[in-house]
Protein backbone atom coordinates (compact mmCIF):
# COMPACT_ATOMS: atom_id res chain seq x y z
CA UNK A 1 0.00 0.00 0.00
CA UNK A 2 2.69 2.44 1.08
CA UNK A 3 4.38 2.08 -2.69
CA UNK A 4 0.74 2.91 -4.04
CA UNK A 5 0.69 6.04 -2.08
CA UNK A 6 4.03 7.14 -2.58
CA UNK A 7 3.28 6.86 -6.22
CA UNK A 8 -0.01 8.63 -6.62
CA UNK A 9 1.42 11.14 -4.18
CA UNK A 10 4.66 11.64 -6.46
CA UNK A 11 1.96 11.79 -9.54
CA UNK A 12 -0.25 14.57 -7.73
CA UNK A 13 2.73 17.01 -6.95
CA UNK A 14 3.82 16.46 -10.73
CA UNK A 15 0.99 18.43 -11.22
CA UNK A 16 0.54 20.59 -8.09
CA UNK A 17 3.35 22.18 -6.63
CA UNK A 18 0.79 22.87 -2.77
CA UNK A 19 0.94 19.21 -2.62
CA UNK A 20 4.43 18.44 -0.19
CA UNK A 21 5.67 15.60 2.06
CA UNK A 22 7.23 15.78 5.57
CA UNK A 23 8.83 12.63 7.17
CA UNK A 24 9.60 11.80 10.62
CA UNK A 25 13.91 10.26 8.98
CA UNK A 26 11.38 7.42 8.29
CA UNK A 27 10.04 6.00 4.88
CA UNK A 28 13.87 5.60 3.04
CA UNK A 29 13.45 2.84 0.20
CA UNK A 30 9.85 4.54 -0.68
CA UNK A 31 10.54 7.97 -0.29
CA UNK A 32 13.64 9.34 -2.67
CA UNK A 33 12.08 9.40 -5.88
CA UNK A 34 9.48 12.08 -4.37
CA UNK A 35 12.35 13.99 -2.24
CA UNK A 36 14.19 14.02 -5.53
CA UNK A 37 11.80 14.70 -8.08
CA UNK A 38 10.46 17.26 -5.97
CA UNK A 39 13.07 18.78 -3.43
CA UNK A 40 11.38 21.93 -2.95
CA UNK A 41 8.22 20.05 -1.79
CA UNK A 42 9.90 17.60 0.55
CA UNK A 43 10.96 18.44 4.01
CA UNK A 44 12.66 15.89 6.18
CA UNK A 45 11.62 17.33 10.29
CA UNK A 46 13.64 14.72 11.90
CA UNK A 47 13.29 12.45 14.38
CA UNK A 48 10.96 15.25 15.66
CA UNK A 49 7.06 14.24 15.16
CA UNK A 50 5.53 17.45 17.11
CA UNK A 51 7.45 19.75 14.94
CA UNK A 52 7.01 18.22 12.16
CA UNK A 53 2.92 18.39 12.54
CA UNK A 54 3.78 22.15 13.75
CA UNK A 55 5.49 22.54 10.40
CA UNK A 56 2.58 20.82 8.40
CA UNK A 57 -0.14 23.25 10.12
CA UNK A 58 1.95 25.55 9.30
CA UNK A 59 2.54 25.28 5.92
CA UNK A 60 -0.99 24.33 5.42
CA UNK A 61 -2.23 27.57 6.66
CA UNK A 62 -0.03 29.23 4.28
CA UNK A 63 -2.16 27.16 1.10
CA UNK A 64 -0.31 23.80 1.34
CA UNK A 65 -1.76 20.83 0.92
CA UNK A 66 0.72 18.54 3.13
CA UNK A 67 1.10 14.80 4.07
CA UNK A 68 3.17 13.91 7.34
CA UNK A 69 4.35 10.03 7.33
CA UNK A 70 5.85 7.97 10.02
CA UNK A 71 5.29 4.56 11.22
CA UNK A 72 1.82 4.24 12.98
CA UNK A 73 2.60 5.46 16.70
CA UNK A 74 4.62 8.03 16.09
CA UNK A 75 2.50 9.57 13.06
CA UNK A 76 -0.24 9.59 15.37
CA UNK A 77 0.07 8.91 19.41
CA UNK A 78 3.24 11.01 19.84
CA UNK A 79 2.37 14.25 18.16
CA UNK A 80 -1.75 13.68 19.50
CA UNK A 81 -1.70 17.16 20.98
CA UNK A 82 -0.64 18.37 18.03
CA UNK A 83 -2.82 17.57 15.73
CA UNK A 84 -5.73 18.08 18.13
CA UNK A 85 -4.53 21.71 18.43
CA UNK A 86 -2.89 22.75 15.54
CA UNK A 87 -4.38 20.41 12.71
CA UNK A 88 -8.20 19.66 13.82
CA UNK A 89 -8.66 22.98 15.55
CA UNK A 90 -7.44 24.75 12.75
CA UNK A 91 -9.23 22.81 9.74
CA UNK A 92 -5.59 22.76 8.58
CA UNK A 93 -5.10 20.94 5.25
CA UNK A 94 -2.72 18.13 6.53
CA UNK A 95 -3.01 14.77 5.97
CA UNK A 96 -1.52 12.45 7.84
CA UNK A 97 0.04 9.24 6.91
CA UNK A 98 0.28 6.38 9.17
CA UNK A 99 2.31 3.54 7.59
CA UNK A 100 2.56 -0.13 9.39
CA UNK A 101 -0.99 0.09 10.91
CA UNK A 102 -1.95 -2.96 13.33
CA UNK A 103 0.54 -5.42 13.74
CA UNK A 104 2.27 -5.10 10.54
CA UNK A 105 5.75 -4.17 12.53
CA UNK A 106 4.83 -6.85 14.79
CA UNK A 107 8.86 -7.35 15.87
CA UNK A 108 9.31 -4.48 16.53
CA UNK A 109 6.78 -4.55 19.81
CA UNK A 110 4.04 -2.72 21.16
CA UNK A 111 6.07 0.46 20.70
CA UNK A 112 5.82 0.08 17.32
CA UNK A 113 2.26 -1.57 16.91
CA UNK A 114 -0.78 0.90 15.88
CA UNK A 115 -3.93 -1.22 17.86
CA UNK A 116 -5.42 2.35 19.14
CA UNK A 117 -4.89 4.50 16.52
CA UNK A 118 -8.14 4.67 14.59
CA UNK A 119 -10.26 5.01 17.48
CA UNK A 120 -8.50 7.74 18.96
CA UNK A 121 -8.19 9.46 14.93
CA UNK A 122 -11.81 9.15 14.76
CA UNK A 123 -12.28 10.59 17.60
CA UNK A 124 -11.31 14.12 16.84
CA UNK A 125 -13.55 16.90 15.71
CA UNK A 126 -12.96 17.51 11.77
CA UNK A 127 -10.63 14.06 11.51
CA UNK A 128 -11.50 12.35 8.45
CA UNK A 129 -10.20 8.33 8.83
CA UNK A 130 -9.31 6.61 5.89
CA UNK A 131 -8.18 3.26 5.96
CA UNK A 132 -7.63 1.78 2.31
CA UNK A 133 -8.16 -2.42 1.73
CA UNK A 134 -5.61 -2.73 -1.09
CA UNK A 135 -3.17 -0.89 -3.26
CA UNK A 136 -6.08 0.22 -5.49
CA UNK A 137 -7.78 1.83 -2.69
CA UNK A 138 -4.65 3.49 -1.42
CA UNK A 139 -3.72 4.90 -4.68
CA UNK A 140 -7.87 6.07 -5.05
CA UNK A 141 -7.41 7.17 -1.60
CA UNK A 142 -4.87 9.07 -1.32
CA UNK A 143 -6.28 11.54 -4.37
CA UNK A 144 -9.53 11.28 -2.69
CA UNK A 145 -7.37 12.82 0.52
CA UNK A 146 -5.83 15.68 -1.77
CA UNK A 147 -9.30 16.56 -2.90
CA UNK A 148 -10.56 17.37 0.65
CA UNK A 149 -9.97 20.38 2.13
CA UNK A 150 -9.30 19.98 5.82
CA UNK A 151 -7.56 17.09 7.68
CA UNK A 152 -7.45 13.64 7.38
CA UNK A 153 -5.83 10.40 8.50
CA UNK A 154 -4.81 7.88 6.32
CA UNK A 155 -3.55 4.12 7.55
CA UNK A 156 -1.98 2.10 5.65
CA UNK A 157 -0.61 -1.11 5.93
CA UNK A 158 3.59 -1.82 5.61
CA UNK A 159 3.94 -3.70 2.05
CA UNK A 160 3.11 -6.39 0.33
CA UNK A 161 -0.73 -6.01 0.44
CA UNK A 162 -2.56 -8.22 -2.02
CA UNK A 163 -4.84 -6.58 -4.83
CA UNK A 164 -8.02 -6.84 -3.88
CA UNK A 165 -10.30 -5.52 -6.62
CA UNK A 166 -10.08 -6.66 -10.03
CA UNK A 167 -10.94 -3.68 -11.73
CA UNK A 168 -10.64 0.19 -10.56
CA UNK A 169 -13.64 0.85 -8.39
CA UNK A 170 -15.52 4.18 -8.05
CA UNK A 171 -14.05 5.64 -4.46
CA UNK A 172 -15.76 8.19 -2.43
CA UNK A 173 -14.51 9.29 1.10
CA UNK A 174 -17.51 8.27 3.05
CA UNK A 175 -19.14 5.91 0.46
CA UNK A 176 -18.47 1.63 1.40
CA UNK A 177 -17.48 -0.33 -1.99
CA UNK A 178 -19.70 -3.49 -2.21
CA UNK A 179 -17.38 -6.34 -4.06
CA UNK A 180 -20.15 -9.40 -3.57
CA UNK A 181 -24.18 -9.47 -2.58
CA UNK A 182 -25.50 -11.96 -0.36
CA UNK A 183 -28.18 -12.24 2.59
CA UNK A 184 -26.58 -14.81 4.45
CA UNK A 185 -23.73 -12.55 6.53
CA UNK A 186 -22.05 -9.92 5.30
CA UNK A 187 -18.88 -9.16 6.24
CA UNK A 188 -17.57 -5.26 6.51
CA UNK A 189 -13.59 -4.79 6.19
CA UNK A 190 -10.95 -2.06 6.74
CA UNK A 191 -7.33 -2.15 6.23
CA UNK A 192 -5.36 -5.32 4.89
CA UNK A 193 -8.32 -7.05 6.56
CA UNK A 194 -10.31 -6.99 3.11
CA UNK A 195 -7.94 -9.43 1.45
CA UNK A 196 -8.52 -11.61 4.36
CA UNK A 197 -12.60 -11.13 4.59
CA UNK A 198 -12.48 -11.49 0.61
CA UNK A 199 -10.77 -15.14 0.87
CA UNK A 200 -13.44 -15.88 3.60
CA UNK A 201 -16.13 -14.76 1.41
CA UNK A 202 -14.77 -16.78 -1.26
CA UNK A 203 -14.81 -20.26 0.61
CA UNK A 204 -18.30 -19.10 2.50
CA UNK A 205 -20.00 -18.94 -0.93
CA UNK A 206 -18.47 -22.02 -2.28
CA UNK A 207 -20.49 -23.46 0.81
CA UNK A 208 -23.43 -22.04 -0.65
CA UNK A 209 -23.35 -19.51 2.12
CA UNK A 210 -24.83 -16.00 0.69
CA UNK A 211 -22.00 -13.23 1.70
CA UNK A 212 -22.47 -9.59 1.36
CA UNK A 213 -18.63 -8.04 1.16
CA UNK A 214 -18.19 -4.45 1.69
CA UNK A 215 -14.87 -2.56 2.21
CA UNK A 216 -15.25 0.21 4.56
CA UNK A 217 -12.19 1.99 3.47
CA UNK A 218 -13.60 5.65 5.38
CA UNK A 219 -14.22 5.07 8.63
CA UNK A 220 -14.90 8.61 9.57
CA UNK A 221 -17.68 9.74 8.16
CA UNK A 222 -19.08 5.87 8.09
CA UNK A 223 -21.30 4.59 5.44
CA UNK A 224 -24.73 4.84 7.87
CA UNK A 225 -26.87 3.52 4.86
CA UNK A 226 -24.54 0.41 4.11
CA UNK A 227 -24.32 -0.29 7.56
CA UNK A 228 -28.27 0.33 7.89
CA UNK A 229 -29.20 -1.92 4.64
CA UNK A 230 -26.26 -4.55 5.95
CA UNK A 231 -27.77 -4.74 9.76
CA UNK A 232 -31.92 -4.90 7.89
CA UNK A 233 -31.03 -6.84 4.72
CA UNK A 234 -29.05 -10.05 5.84
CA UNK A 235 -28.84 -12.32 9.00
CA UNK A 236 -25.59 -11.70 10.21
CA UNK A 237 -23.19 -8.36 10.13
CA UNK A 238 -19.37 -9.16 10.93
CA UNK A 239 -16.56 -6.16 10.87
CA UNK A 240 -12.43 -7.26 10.46
CA UNK A 241 -9.97 -4.90 11.09
CA UNK A 242 -6.51 -5.32 12.49
CA UNK A 243 -7.41 -2.76 14.72
CA UNK A 244 -8.71 -2.99 18.55
CA UNK A 245 -11.96 -4.29 18.78
CA UNK A 246 -12.57 -1.00 21.11
CA UNK A 247 -13.38 2.17 18.98
CA UNK A 248 -12.84 1.34 15.21
CA UNK A 249 -14.05 -0.30 12.30
CA UNK A 250 -16.31 -2.77 14.95
CA UNK A 251 -17.33 0.37 17.43
CA UNK A 252 -18.38 2.50 14.51
CA UNK A 253 -20.55 -0.05 13.21
CA UNK A 254 -21.52 -0.88 16.25
CA UNK A 255 -22.48 3.12 17.16
CA UNK A 256 -24.85 3.12 13.74
CA UNK A 257 -26.80 -0.41 14.79
CA UNK A 258 -27.66 0.78 18.72
CA UNK A 259 -29.24 3.72 16.64
CA UNK A 260 -31.57 1.28 14.24
CA UNK A 261 -34.96 0.22 14.98
CA UNK A 262 -35.33 -3.07 16.24
CA UNK A 263 -34.84 -6.59 15.00
CA UNK A 264 -31.95 -5.91 12.81
CA UNK A 265 -29.29 -8.40 12.52
CA UNK A 266 -26.37 -9.50 15.42
CA UNK A 267 -22.65 -7.41 15.03
CA UNK A 268 -19.81 -9.78 15.60
CA UNK A 269 -16.72 -8.01 15.86
CA UNK A 270 -12.92 -9.60 14.71
CA UNK A 271 -10.24 -7.73 15.29
CA UNK A 272 -7.43 -7.29 18.05
CA UNK A 273 -7.93 -8.15 21.30
CA UNK A 274 -7.80 -4.85 23.68
CA UNK A 275 -4.28 -5.33 25.32
CA UNK A 276 -0.78 -4.77 24.78
CA UNK A 277 0.76 -7.95 23.08
CA UNK A 278 3.09 -9.72 25.33
CA UNK A 279 4.52 -12.17 22.66
CA UNK A 280 6.78 -11.12 19.86
CA UNK A 281 6.29 -12.18 16.67
CA UNK A 282 6.06 -11.15 12.82
CA UNK A 283 2.68 -9.88 11.32
CA UNK A 284 1.28 -13.22 10.59
CA UNK A 285 1.95 -14.78 13.03
CA UNK A 286 0.27 -11.84 15.84
CA UNK A 287 -2.61 -11.91 13.83
CA UNK A 288 -3.27 -15.63 14.20
CA UNK A 289 -3.18 -15.33 18.05
CA UNK A 290 -5.89 -12.95 17.89
CA UNK A 291 -7.81 -14.82 15.51
CA UNK A 292 -7.09 -12.81 12.27
CA UNK A 293 -5.77 -15.64 9.72
CA UNK A 294 -8.35 -16.74 7.44
CA UNK A 295 -8.37 -20.25 9.23
CA UNK A 296 -9.63 -18.29 12.59
CA UNK A 297 -12.07 -15.71 10.95
CA UNK A 298 -13.32 -18.51 8.92
CA UNK A 299 -14.03 -20.42 12.30
CA UNK A 300 -15.36 -17.97 14.19
CA UNK A 301 -18.17 -16.90 11.91
CA UNK A 302 -19.17 -20.72 10.79
CA UNK A 303 -19.72 -21.24 15.01
CA UNK A 304 -22.04 -18.11 14.95
CA UNK A 305 -23.80 -19.46 11.97
CA UNK A 306 -24.12 -22.67 13.08
CA UNK A 307 -25.47 -21.69 16.62
CA UNK A 308 -28.04 -19.26 15.04
CA UNK A 309 -29.51 -22.19 13.03
CA UNK A 310 -29.11 -24.62 16.33
CA UNK A 311 -31.54 -22.19 17.74
CA UNK A 312 -33.97 -21.31 14.77
CA UNK A 313 -34.22 -25.55 14.53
Amino acid sequence: MRTAFIQALNELADSDPRVCLIVGDLGFSVIEEFSQKHPDQFVNAGVSEQNMIGLAAGMALTGKIVFTYSIGNFATLRCLEQIRNDVCYHRANVKVVSVGGGVAYGNLGVTHHASEDVAIMRALPNMVVVAPGDPVEARLATRAVVELDGPAYLRLGKAGEPVVHEKEPNFELGRAITLGEGTDLTLIASGGMLATADKVARTLVAQDVGVRLVSMHTVKPIDKEAVARAATETAHVFTLEEHSVEGGLGGAVAEVMAELPPGHAPLKRIGLRPEFNKTVGDQNYLKSLHGLDEESVLKTIQQIIARSYRRVG
